[in-house]
């Protein structure tokens, strides 16, 4: 069992590996919560992963749920302990949407239908910075300088040139047409989306007006796997908090979404070319 570099993810799959340990003992939260003489929430808390677990609570369950292999209870503490540690965004103090960066940074692949703006990974310094204030209206220039840094710094990850993210993302036009900042911002932008095609692990793809009525209008979702999971979670991202969908039966819709979303979409070579040509509304 591979440990995820993140300490977010590393949380969340050591929870799940807690929680399929308990059913496979036959045990209920509330019971486990009762043997350990330890709250229920807490029990809750450790399994969905949203908060740093101690080696000797991993310790405890195991005991508990009669796991006998050793070397595997050791695996799961040696996780345990790396849990406790911090991601490198928790330097810039209350970064929005926290859980999903940790996510972000250990993501395999990341598939994603953006209705309204250019999707954090791939905006323009500028064309960021925009979003970041005109989204905000009470936000101070000191936090729009903190969030830009670490959306840009999010970006490396896009492209790491050792372990590159797969990137796929459907834009609807809208996104195109929307003025974000200055007609040079929004130029700049569209040129930095059409000079991506130099990069093989990003593919971009136009949902056309004219594809009409179509499976994305309920809004913004993201799809991320995982280099060492077969699962993997579904983000869908709101403006005061965040919902993360885990099991299969919840992801297996946005699955099936995605695929209608990639084939009603142009494909990569027409959706360059369309965005290129968006260029002159910009003006």
């Amino acid at each position: 069992m591979a440990a995820n570099g993140s300490p977010t993810i590393r949380r969340r799959r050591l929870g799940a590996e807690l929680r399929r340990l308990r059913r496979a003992a036959g045990m209920t939260a509330q019971q486990v919560a009762g043997r350990l003489l330890v709250s229920q929430s807490k029990i809750s808390l450790l399994e969905t992963g949203r908060r740093a677990i101690n080696p000797r609570d991993v310790r405890d369950v195991c005991e508990l749920y009669e796991v006998t292999d050793e070397s595997f209870v050791a695996a799961l503490m040696r996780m345990a302990s790396e849990s406790g540690r911090q991601g490198w965004w928790v330097a810039y103090g209350d970064v929005p949407y926290s859980v999903f960066v940790g996510m972000e940074t250990e993501a395999a692949s990341i598939h994603s239908y953006e209705p309204l703006v250019i999707p954090g990974l791939l905006q323009t310094p500028a064309y960021a910075a925009a979003v970041i204030r005109e989204t905000n209206p009470h936000i101070t220039a000191e936090e729009v300088a903190t969030r830009l840094e670490v959306r840009l710094r999010r970006q490396h990850r896009a492209h790491h040139p050792a372990r590159s993210l797969r990137l796929w993302v459907v834009l609807d036009e809208s996104v195109l047409h929307r003025a974000v900042g200055t007609a040079g911002i929004m130029r700049e932008q569209l040129e930095h989306l059409h000079l991506l095609r130099a990069q093989p692990h990003v593919t971009t793809q136009v949902l056309a007006h004219g594809a009409g009525a179509h499976p994305g209008v309920s809004g913004q979702f993201s799809i991320l796997t995982f280099p060492d999971s077969d699962g993997g979670a579904v983000y869908l991202e709101r403006f005061t908090s965040d919902l993360y969908l885990e099991k299969p039966a919840d992801r297996r819709p946005y699955q099936f979404m995605y695929d209608h979303l990639q084939a009603q979409a142009l494909g990569p070579e027409q959706s360059r070319e369309f965005i290129h040509d968006a260029l002159r509304i910009h003006t």
